[in-house]
């Protein structure tokens, strides 16, 4: 059996040995950028993520390794030059440190960049593994720093294990930026200590309006908290300037004096940032969906089984670029209403 991301396992998509065409869509935006979820499996509970109850995938449906691999070769073929490893939580799926291993073998040859976002539980384990792959940034998804807050949010008694991480992940010499969702009546009180704490650490800290996506079994406009109302809030206690910072994401950077940090704000409800979109987003089970808040995908797991899967897979290619939205039309004004979407974060992997 040859290694994995070994040459002999795959043929070049590029049949012609010319260098294939870039992935644009019909608005002239190139994509750039790949966020591949592994799994939708975590071992977290996030209120505004997923139920208690939450019914996984069958493994059978899962993307093999070899699979995932295919198909991030195949978009880097087409231009992609970063790729960052999501889920569900990426580090639960067993020998995932193979896939960053052949993908970081990429690295210099087509791809620029390899991430991973992560809830932490289980970095302490990898973070070492990470960096000799040629991971150096990873993003931490930590909503406050309260053990009880924490235990609420997430159903699990795990803080001290991602604090854990995060420190391991630093001593390895990853670059770590925290991803909080915030969230009214909740953690809102305490972003300033998690900003405070994390620019101490050395953290870029990043915050998330929440996103109506799947049956959460709690009100979505009860839990919405706009970034205008934190980022007034944030000015009355420290000073913020613009950041031209930019990390290839929707985040809008402001740096603050008091800290000596960054901190970014994602608004896909008060500031839609779809004009300058580089992204698609990969499921466990090869869906691609062009768009994070829409319904629009194509089926690249077909595409990988058929019997011509090379010529499948650049015509599902290219159907994405003919199908992705100019925008989202999430909505946060009507209690009661159905998600936007019926699948889960975890399902598209953020």
């Amino acid at each position: 059996m040859t290694e994995l991301g070994d040459p002999r396992e795959r043929d070049t998509l590029d049949l012609s040995g010319e260098k294939l065409a870039p992935l644009v869509d019909t608005f002239s935006r190139r994509i750039s950028y790949l966020r591949l979820s592994v799994t939708d499996r975590c071992d977290l509970r996030c209120t505004y993520c997923m139920p208690e109850r939450m019914t996984f995938l069958p493994k059978s449906e899962v993307l093999t390794l070899e699979e995932l691999y295919d198909l991030a070769s195949g978009f880097i073929d087409r231009g992609v030059t970063k790729i960052r490893i999501t889920g569900g939580e990426p580090l639960v799926r067993r020998d995932i440190i193979d896939l960053f291993r052949a993908l970081g073998r990429k690295l210099g040859d087509g791809l620029e960049e390899l991430t991973l976002t992560t809830n932490a539980t289980q970095l302490s384990s990898h973070a070492d593994d990470l960096f000799k792959a040629g991971v150096r940034r990873v993003n931490v998804s930590l909503d406050t720093l309260d053990p009880e807050l924490f235990a609420k949010l997430t159903r699990r008694d795990a803080l001290g294990r991602v604090l854990d991480g995060i420190k391991a992940a630093k001593e390895a010499g990853l670059m770590v930026k925290l991803n909080a969702v915030a969230l009214r009546g909740a953690n809102e009180e305490g972003l300033p200590e998690l900003i405070e704490w994390a620019h101490g650490q050395g953290h870029d800290v990043t915050l998330i309006e929440v996103m109506p996506l799947g049956d959460v079994e709690e009100e979505r406009l009860d839990q919405y908290l706009p970034l205008d109302t934190v980022r007034a809030r944030l000015k009355e206690r420290w000073t913020l300037t613009d950041s031209p910072a930019s990390t290839g994401g929707p985040a809008r950077y402001v740096d603050i004096a008091q800290t000596g940090g960054r901190l970014g704000f994602i608004t896909p409800h008060t500031h839609n940032f779809c004009d300058g979109c580089n992204r698609i987003r990969v499921t466990a089970t090869g869906q691609l969906y062009p768009c994070l808040g829409g319904g629009e995908r194509v089926d690249l797991r077909a595409a990988l089984r058929s019997e011509a899967p090379q010529e499948q897979l650049a015509r599902a290619f290219d159907q994405a670029m003919l199908i992705k939205p100019e925008r989202h039309h999430f909505r946060m004004d009507e209690r009661g209403a159905d998600p936007a979407l019926a699948r889960h974060m975890s399902m598209t992997g953020g």
